[in-house]
């Protein structure tokens, strides 16, 4: 067929021509190779959408460590069809992995010839009258190449599994759970989507949407409207399959352009806005934006489409100047008002004025990567921080001790993570999130009338929510806790109750959520007094 010669050649058939095998292998070969040059050039790598269950994995039961996958079609990176047509089970064996580690279950077409035939006549004559296209499931250790493979799933399988489950949350997969995030899908008009990048696209867009949204009602910032409806636009082209490679970069230009004109407005009609220091930091990043989307464009114009890690950088810099603007809209929001239930009345009548700590104040923040465990005294910023009392997150007796509860939530669970701090220290601990409601707990040997510090370790991967802090009944502020790290999760988040608000030896906190459809997560607490 001259497939070698990147040229398609048809049999041509007339009269008198004498056939061989290799001609009708030709004719045969002519077909698969052009449909698969249509696989890929119109729809992609990854699970086709809307035929059979999709791949769908779930686990077996509570006692087996192994997954059942469910019918599905994709397509891999040189055009394939793999069919699944019956759902399969496919165990683990854990002696064939170094424990801990991530193993994926992948999909990979396959042929096998069949139909064998032998004439009697001529035992010359013989061979396979077919081949089937088969698919085979596997699960490994290795990365997949969806030039070949296709993932159906992943696993953080730990040494003490005994059994597969379905996460809580589908983007915060724990471990021993099955993460669908980077199952690529294919049928998109745009071209293959990364699995990763897609990943990234869809949580830029849902936190830039919220927080647009925030600024145009907010603070009446009327620009800010149409960069919001742009990025629901872009989420619906994303899941529609309709946002890929090839239009990507054209796509962040136009986001660069709208938010040039938020930039242009808060100039001109908030100075109490643009004149905080992150939103120099959003400013700066659109600028950076609007120079990538343009450079990229320009490559594709002379036929050279971006790379993954090129789109990626450009999703980077939109992110960090969506929660850059995001900080300046919650720090700009108006004062909430103090809110006491009726069992708990204020001692004294006063508007919320914690010393909030969070970003650029060098001490704190090295306090929150700091991966070594918390000794008795903490120095930051030349102050000496004496450790007064602990809670160890689920462990009963200290549980108990400090009355900790979680009440009025949507849900909790408990969870057990082997996670990094951002200076590559691997730390494990147990704790316990809940989605909505409080959190309370007490506080033992408390000097009345001294600053207090709480640290709670927690899991930072899906933050950008905001929390009420009272004290004794008495609202302090309220803590935001913006951005997220996918990559490095640990952080020990600060908050300070000024001493006018220590009044006891023993303190009763409450920790209320305000952010919907956000969990929060303890894993640690720890309190220091400045003695």
């Amino acid at each position: 067929m001259g497939i070698e010669d990147k040229v398609f050649k048809r049999i041509n058939f007339f009269k008198g021509f004498v056939t061989t095998e290799d001609d009708w292998n030709d004719a045969e070969r002519y077909h698969v190779e052009k449909h698969k040059l249509h696989n890929r050039a119109f729809h992609g790598v990854g699970v086709v959408t809307g035929w059979g269950e999709e791949f769908r994995v779930a686990p077996r039961g509570k006692a087996e460590l192994s997954a059942e996958i469910f019918p599905g079609y994709a397509i891999d990176g040189q055009g394939n069809d793999i069919i699944l047509w019956k759902p399969t089970i496919l165990p683990i064996n854990k002696g064939d992995y170094k424990l801990p580690q991530t193993i994926y279950l992948v999909v990979r077409f396959v042929e096998e010839l069949t139909d064998f035939i032998a004439y009697k006549q001529n035992l010359d004559y013989k061979g396979h009258r077919r081949v089937a296209e088969l698919c085979k499931l596997e699960w490994t250790e290795k990365e997949p190449n969806p030039e070949h493979d296709i993932e159906l799933c992943r696993v953080q399988l730990t040494r003490d599994a005994t059994a597969l489950s379905m996460p809580k949350d589908p983007l915060d997969p724990g471990p021993n759970t099955i993460d669908r995030r980077y199952v690529p899908y294919a049928g998109v008009a745009g071209g293959f989507m990364e699995a990763r990048l897609a990943l990234e696209l869809r949580m830029l867009i849902e936190q830039a949407r919220k927080t647009f949204l925030s600024l145009s009602r907010d603070q009446q910032v009327g620009s800010a409207s149409n960069v919001a409806q742009a990025m629901i636009t872009a989420g619906m082209l994303l899941e529609t399959g309709n946002l890929g490679p090839n239009n990507m970069m054209g796509m962040m230009g136009m986001l660069a352009e709208l938010q040039q004109d938020v930039v242009s407005e808060i100039e001109a009609t908030k100075p109490g806005l643009s004149a905080k220091k992150d939103f120099s930091v959003f400013k700066r990043n659109v600028e950076y934006l609007r120079d990538m989307a343009d450079e990229g464009q320009a490559a594709q114009a002379q036929g050279n489409p971006p790379p993954v890690e090129k789109l990626l950088d450009v999703v980077s810099y939109q992110s960090k100047g969506a929660s850059a603007i995001g900080n300046v809209v919650r720090v700009a929001a108006p004062v909430r008002p103090v809110v006491v239930t009726p069992d708990e009345p204020l001692e004294e009548e006063a508007a919320p004025a914690a010393r909030i700590i969070l970003d650029n104040d060098p001490g704190w923040e090295a306090v929150k990567v700091r991966s070594e465990p918390f000794s008795a005294t903490l120095n930051v910023n030349s102050v000496n921080w004496t450790l007064i009392d602990e809670i160890d997150l689920l462990d009963k007796e200290s549980e108990e001790r400090h009355a900790f509860t979680i009440r009025e939530a949507r849900d909790q669970y408990r969870m057990r993570q082997r996670l990094r701090y951002p200076d590559g220290v691997t730390v494990l601990d147990t704790g316990i999130a809940h989605e909505g409601g409080y959190a309370e707990w007490e506080i033992h040997n408390v000097t009345p009338n001294v600053d207090l510090v709480i640290l709670r370790r927690m899991d930072y991967v899906r933050a950008d929510y905001e929390c009420e802090i009272y004290c004794e009944g008495n609202l302090i502020g309220i803590v935001p806790c913006p951005g997220d790290d996918r990559r490095f999760r640990w952080r020990n988040w600060p908050f300070q109750i000024p001493a006018q608000y220590i009044t006891k030896d023993r303190l009763r906190i409450r920790q209320v959520i305000l952010t919907a459809d956000r969990d929060i997560n303890f894993f640690h607490l720890w309190f220091y007094q400045a003695l």
